[in-house]
């Protein structure tokens, strides 16, 4: 290599432009976030700074040769920037822009389910038989609304049900629908096992429970020695005014809340709220695994995996000044950063890892919670860190082996079908299936695997049409032709960009025709996909049918190839065919549950009878008391709907048509 190379290459601030250098001299020393991207558009990196000028600026300055920030650093060709009032305003804009735009050199956290919490619903002063009176305790998910009451937010659904099930044992809250509680004309099951106070049917005083609903979100809330004190002060008034029957049950309700707090071992009224933070890496990946303690109780964790992590670690060194900091650090870092952007806040985070105080500091005041990071702690939460460590090494472990198991599939399928091996990461799959009941809503599914993986965010489906009911092969042919005709359109006319493919993906790996394209079937099902790719112009060689096997047994199956190759038979050990099932049976589950979905709505005539112009609740509620449900209007002569009450004969003849 010569020497202008390699100066070249340590310098990094001759490979860019006067205008961009021109730029970062030019800008403020005011705090605000800071945008690199790349010649083709593409967004590198996104950082934060309390001195826009000379934290950009120390990118350009040093010397980076070697090393991965160089590598970023020689692609940068443009910078935005964004001036805020505050560090802490800063810290929400970067994380908001890494989980939307995911640069390549950030570490991104990515959770695509939300927090479920539990909900006890406002009581609403009024009619004492209405729903609205009596607090009804469920499980929630979604925005929180400041009338109701929150709880949470909890690691899982479980944890959630575990809970109600908790209030139900002690305070006897009910669950049931409005819908259900308006109707009841007697107690339900739930009275009967002592897991409701029947405020249904009047069981129960409003007084009463309302005390016990008050009681409910102060255990909620950690306050169970108060709770404990409340409920024994009553039961020996009642006992003092005789009151023997109303004092045995208040001495069964503190029997039974001593037993619950025995069993979820509540360790310290003084933790009630608190975040467990533990951070393992190993392999190139991370896993920080999140435990929660809500109201003294350890309620459960939940593992998280980010991307990026090799890459974006380099280039997370400490601020100005400081030495580099451990990956961990930087991991458990941006996990903070960008969870409680989010998610509520607590006010103690135990951590595996000592994190930078100024970023505790910008989190307390961007959320407006006083944050406290305890790292090395004692007694009881030494214990609770421990086991998030455990959890947390344990979850990486089986990441590891699962992706690795992934990887050996993908190459053992690879193998044997003879395909390239030196860009197995790229390898991408298009699996196809056909569902109907006899005929009736098909539906074709297509679902993607690429990077060793399914990728949900790619599947579609595809409402088929205009076939004969049941035909699977004119499906098949119909999907087929709709996938790829605008793909091979392109690739025809010399372009590879494959803009307007069916099903509206715009996602990476969509510019190019798939490795391999399965079909769920045997000889007929294959020979319909060379039909439709010989009218296209493709690569018959693409297309491979999995057909059973003998008795249609697991295991068994048969790989047919639409360009003449023989059979070929895995064997049901093989990797190979654990990959092929794999992708087969995800597409069968895809298109079932699309099919039942459009077969429902079809059955009730467009889901909503009320959706039906004229038939607003009341029409809609005699309808359903007259015929029994929404079947049964659906079978209904017009004369028959034109005889209930409200309904007139030009109505009828509107829902008939509607329903049919």
């Amino acid at each position: 290599m010569s020497s202008e190379k390699v100066k070249e290459e340590a310098s990094p601030i001759s490979v860019h432009s006067e205008e961009l250098l021109a730029l970062v001299a030019a800008l403020p020393s005011l705090p605000g976030v800071y945008r690199y991207f790349d010649a083709d558009g593409g967004l590198l990196y996104v950082g934060k700074a309390r001195n826009l000028k000379k934290r950009v600026s120390s990118y350009f300055q040093k010397s980076h040769d070697g090393t991965r920030i160089g590598h970023m650093v020689g692609k940068i060709v443009r910078l935005e920037t964004t001036v805020v009032r505050s560090e802490a305003e800063a810290l929400l804009l970067e994380n908001n822009l890494i989980k939307t735009l995911n640069p390549r050199y950030n570490i991104l956290f990515r959770d695509d389910k939300s927090y479920p919490y539990l909900k006890i619903t406002a009581a609403r002063s009024g009619d004492s038989k209405a729903p609205a009176a009596w607090p009804r305790m469920a499980y929630y998910r979604g925005a929180v609304e400041k009338k109701h009451h929150y709880f949470g937010p909890y690691p899982s659904a479980w944890a959630v049900k575990e809970g109600i099930q908790l209030l139900q044992k002690v305070f006897r809250l009910r669950t049931c629908e409005d819908t259900v509680f308006a109707n009841r004309t007697r107690p339900c099951l739930l009275y009967q096992i002592k897991r409701c106070s029947g405020p249904c049917v009047t069981l129960v005083t409003p007084e009463a429970y309302a005390q016990d609903v008050a009681h409910a979100e102060a255990f909620l809330r950690g306050e169970t020695q108060q709770v404990l004190q409340e409920l024994e002060a009553r039961m020996l008034r009642h006992s003092a005014s005789l009151e023997f029957e109303q004092a045995a049950e208040l001495r069964d309700q503190i029997a039974a809340l001593s037993n619950v707090l025995h069993q979820q071992a509540v360790e310290s009224v003084d933790d009630r709220d608190v975040d467990i933070l533990a951070v393992k890496v190993q392999g190139g990946r991370a896993c920080v695994n999140l435990a929660m303690v809500r109201g003294g109780r350890h309620l459960g964790d939940r593992a998280y995996f980010p991307s990026h992590v090799d890459d974006a670690a380099a280039l997370l060194a400490s601020e100005e000044g400081e030495e580099a900091r451990p990956v961990e650090v930087q991991v458990l870092e941006a996990f903070i950063a960008q969870h409680y952007v989010e998610v509520p806040a607590v006010p103690t985070l135990i951590t595996s890892e000592p994190v930078s105080k100024r970023l505790i500091e910008v989190l307390s005041e961007q959320t407006g919670v006083k944050i406290r990071a305890v790292h090395q702690p004692r007694e009881q939460r030494r214990i609770w860190l421990e086991m998030a460590q455990t959890n947390a090494g344990l979850q990486l472990a089986r990441l590891l082996a699962e992706e690795g198991s992934q990887q050996a599939r993908t190459r053992a399928l690879a193998e044997a079908l003879a395909l390239p091996q030196d860009r197995l990461d790229e390898l991408r799959i298009e699996c196809f299936d056909i569902s109907h009941t006899a005929g009736e809503a098909t539906q074709a599914s297509c679902v993607v695997f690429h990077h060793h993986k399914m990728q949900n965010g790619e599947y579609r489906r595809y409402k088929i049409d205009g076939i004969t009911p049941g035909d699977d092969y004119a499906a098949m042919r119909q999907v087929l032709t709709r996938r790829y005709t605008r793909l091979a359109q392109a690739l025809r006319e010399g372009r590879e960009d494959g803009e307007g493919n069916e099903g509206g993906m715009a996602t990476e790996g969509t510019d190019r025709l798939p490795d391999l394209v399965l079909v769920d079937g045997g000889k007929g099902q294959v020979a319909m996909a060379r039909e439709v790719f010989e009218q296209l112009g493709l690569d018959l060689a693409l297309i491979v049918g999995v057909e059973k096997g003998e008795g249609r047994k697991v295991g068994l199956e048969e790989l047919v190839f639409a360009d003449g190759r023989e059979k070929v038979y895995l064997g049901k050990d093989s990797a190979a065919l654990m990959l092929v099932a794999q992708i087969r049976d995800e597409a069968h589950r895809f298109a079932i549950t699309g099919m039942r979905a459009a077969r429902a709505r079809v059955r009730v005539g467009g889901s909503r009878i009320e959706e039906i112009p004229g038939v607003g609740p009341k029409r809609r509620a005699r309808l359903l008391q007259r015929f029994g449900g929404v079947r049964g209007v659906a079978s209904a002569s017009v004369e028959d709907l034109a005889s209930v009450d409200g309904i007139s004969h030009e109505l009828a003849e509107a829902i008939y048509r509607a329903l049919h």
